[in-house]
């Protein structure tokens, strides 16, 4: 019996030690394992930028129309490619083109063209 106790609690601690150092070592924030979450989760955070910036002023009126449209095609390609299931190639296609936008949107927030705000000129 007391061999069954101490089994345990070296497995617990062995469990307890190790699951921190197994959670820390997942994989990078947007290539998660679940496809849908990962691009969705991504997506997301994009509009929320593009958003930001408007609010901020940051982005003008036109900037963020086409930064929304870009997004928006991302979107119409992605629903086109899960018609028939999510291919690696789809996938790396969909990671590049969020990749451009993302590159984009710091492009265009940090250009120093700012919309209504301080030192705008109509």
């Amino acid at each position: 019996m007391k061999t069954l106790i101490a089994a345990l609690a070296a497995v617990t601690t062995v469990t307890a030690v190790a699951a921190p150092a197994i959670a820390s070592a997942q994989p990078a924030r947007w290539h998660h394992d679940d496809g849908a979450y990962n691009l969705n989760q991504r997506q997301d955070e994009l509009n929320r930028r593009i958003e930001w910036g408007v609010r901020s002023g940051a982005l003008d009126r036109r900037e963020a129309a086409d930064l929304r449209q870009d997004a928006r095609e991302i979107a119409r390609l992605e629903a086109r490619y899960r018609i028939n299931g999510l291919n690696p190639r789809e996938r790396a296609d969909l990671d590049r083109r969020f990749d451009r936008l993302d590159a984009q949107i710091a492009r265009q927030t940090h250009d120093r063209d700012y919309g209504y705000g301080y030192g705008h000129r109509r």
